[in-house]
């Protein structure tokens, strides 16, 4: 179960907040969010279902502590000039955290993200030049880096706060900044094959924040802002999906089932209906 990443926000789509900075502070909100929701919990509240399939809030936490562990690796690498590791130090991290106990592998959680963010806020402007190689073949800024662990950690952190409250959202601060990466998540996670015969494009608007895209389903799946959308596939017309852009995140990620999808207006929730199976979740 631990030898892949949960969550995996590839880089390449165009941002609209290029300052490591913005997004260090973002995380660091993140993870004070997600240190409230689990910091009392016992072991039998750490045991209960997460949103994240199959797995409890501690497995969650587990995970997202591995990664800091892993994520911490590679930023002192980068920092010193060094070979970034490669994916043979991934299994023994993973198999070691996954032997903890509940309770500690939230312990152990807190204590190695809030070191991530700490290092992170004390290199300042030196990440400005910092260029990280992911498994040798990924080469990413520090935004790039930055935004791959936003996006796992803002969209896990909800897995935590939905399953002990049925109204939680994605933090505003981080829908902000990973709204603009998902064009490239789209590319990756999507399945075309699911879509309803003769899906035409969707014509997506999003409010908190405005953005203005086209999906298309032929082919493959592409979310495209809507110049470029209609550039590449001649057109950017289609059937009006509105959503707020929080909503759409989690559908890309496969976490708007019909039980925590606010009021659409009917159009909308009929798309929505039509592209859960698009989107199953990563």
């Amino acid at each position: 179960m631990w030898g892949r990443p949960a969550i995996t926000a590839y880089p390449g789509a165009v941002t609209t907040e290029t300052d490591p900075a913005r997004w260090i502070d973002v995380l660091a909100g993140s993870h004070d969010r997600i240190c409230d929701l689990v910091g009392e919990l016992d072991a039998t509240a750490l045991g209960l279902p997460s949103r994240c399939s199959d797995w409890s809030i501690a497995q969650v936490l587990s995970h997202l502590g591995s990664g800091a562990e892993i994520f911490t690796l590679m930023l002192d690498a980068v920092v010193a000039g060094k070979p970034a590791p490669g994916r043979d130090v991934m299994p023994p991290i993973w198999e070691r955290w996954n032997g903890l106990p509940p309770v500690e592998q939230a312990e152990a959680f807190l204590a190695t993200d809030g070191r991530l963010i700490e290092r992170l806020e004390n290199l300042g402007d030196r990440l400005d030049n910092l260029t990280f190689t992911f498994f040798g073949v990924m080469q990413l800024d520090a935004v790039g880096a930055l935004g791959m662990r936003l996006s796992e950690h803002a969209v896990h952190t909800w897995d935590v706060a939905a399953a002990l409250d049925p109204a939680a959202t994605v933090d505003p601060d981080a829908v902000a900044l990973l709204v603009d990466r998902l064009p490239d998540v789209v590319e990756r996670s999507g399945r075309a094959e699911a879509a309803p015969p003769g899906m035409g494009p969707v014509s997506v608007t999003t409010s908190d924040p405005e953005r203005h895209y086209v999906l298309t389903l032929d082919g493959g799946v592409h979310l495209g802002e809507v110049e470029a959308a209609g550039e590449a596939h001649g057109e950017t017309d289609g059937a009006p999906l509105r959503l707020p852009a929080e909503c759409l995140l989690r559908l890309v990620y496969g976490r708007l089932d019909p039980g925590r999808t606010p009021h659409l207006d009917k159009s909308s929730a009929a798309i929505v209906d039509s592209l859960r199976g698009v989107f199953p979740g990563i």
